[in-house]
């Protein structure tokens, strides 16, 4: 597996992200949703609108990672919603009167913005709240019995770390997750094989491996290393024993920590040496629970969504 990803012919910025029963891709300029329906595939091509293409500013180093991970979000949730349309139900209910009210007084694409907003605003909050504030909490407990803030940071950390690997191993157990997990599977595979330069066909992508360096798994562990290795310069010289005083450090560090770790990222996107090959390690032992061995239908899905955003331009995507 090890050699297969030393043979990669070059390094592609083109990503992706595993959705309910499909795959979105994005390319250099466009993005692509591919859904299989008890219909076939659905498809869904659309130009990639960046965000620091309007704003410049949002295009500079470490402020471009906050922008393009809340532009990844929204796009992500949408691509989500999209998918879900396709999702066959078992039984419809009723609609709720709340639903009756919305379908009949707000129009349907201002509806599925409000939604959108709504999701990444709960995923934002479920996010701090899970692994920012309940660490912090949890670790002020044996506060009375530490007088150190580099102990109470360890403390802190091993919390996090705890949590977050505790909460992927729960959601890999779930049945209908683990069905995405295999199709986030089949977008590592499939993107393997375009980097190696072989034909975009299932018996290509087949044999690949499921782990990608570039993985967003691996983006969010490094996230919280990241913000352990900050909180632990600042909290040394703030009243680290205060709640309150701890939260707004670790709010404070938001920005930075994930801009700082898309940089990271970056880096070790466009190198492929032994220092990159450990510093990325964890998040690709993490991607054990979130990546499973997809089937050949899947992959199809995956190599149909990967043709759609594959640039004319030879080369434009190559970081």
């Amino acid at each position: 597996m090890a050699d297969k990803q030393k043979s990669c012919a070059f390094r592609t910025t083109i990503g992706g992200q595993a959705l309910i029963e499909g795959i979105l891709m994005r390319g250099p300029e466009k993005q692509a949703i591919v859904v299989r329906s008890k219909d076939g595939l659905v498809t869904k091509v659309e130009p990639l609108k960046l965000i620091r293409d309007r704003y410049p500013v949002l295009g500079l180093p470490v402020i471009r990672g906050v922008a393009t991970f809340l532009s990844s979000m929204v796009n992500g949730v949408k691509a989500l919603m999209f998918s879900a349309d396709y999702f066959p139900e078992e039984e419809l209910g009723q609609p709720s009167k709340l639903d009756q009210w919305l379908e009949k007084h707000v129009p349907a694409e201002k509806l599925q913005g409000v939604l959108t907003w709504v999701a990444v605003l709960l995923s934002l909050g479920l996010t701090v709240g899970l692994f920012m504030l309940l660490p912090t909490f949890l670790a002020g407990l044996v506060d009375p019995y530490i007088h150190s803030a580099a102990v109470h940071n360890l403390i802190e950390g091993v919390v996090k770390v705890a949590i977050f690997m505790g909460y992927m191993i729960l959601v890999s157990r779930q049945k209908d997750i683990a069905r995405v997990f295999q199709y986030h599977g089949a977008e590592h595979k499939t993107i393997f094989c375009y980097e190696a330069g072989l034909d975009l066909t299932v018996e290509n992508a087949r044999i690949q491996p499921k782990h990608h360096p570039r993985c967003g798994t691996s983006f969010l562990f490094v996230v919280i290393i990241v913000s352990i290795l900050f909180s632990s310069l600042v909290l040394a010289h703030v009243e680290w024993r205060s709640f309150w005083v701890r939260v707004l450090v670790h709010m404070a560090l938001l920005i930075p920590v994930v801009g700082v770790t898309y940089e990271f990222n970056r880096w070790v996107g466009r190198h492929d040496n032994a220092l990159t090959r450990v510093l990325s390690a964890p998040g690709m032992w993490m991607q054990n629970f979130t990546t499973n061995e997809p089937d050949d239908s899947m992959l199809e899905v995956a190599i149909e969504a990967m043709k759609l955003v594959l640039p004319e331009e030879q080369g434009k995507d190559t970081w």
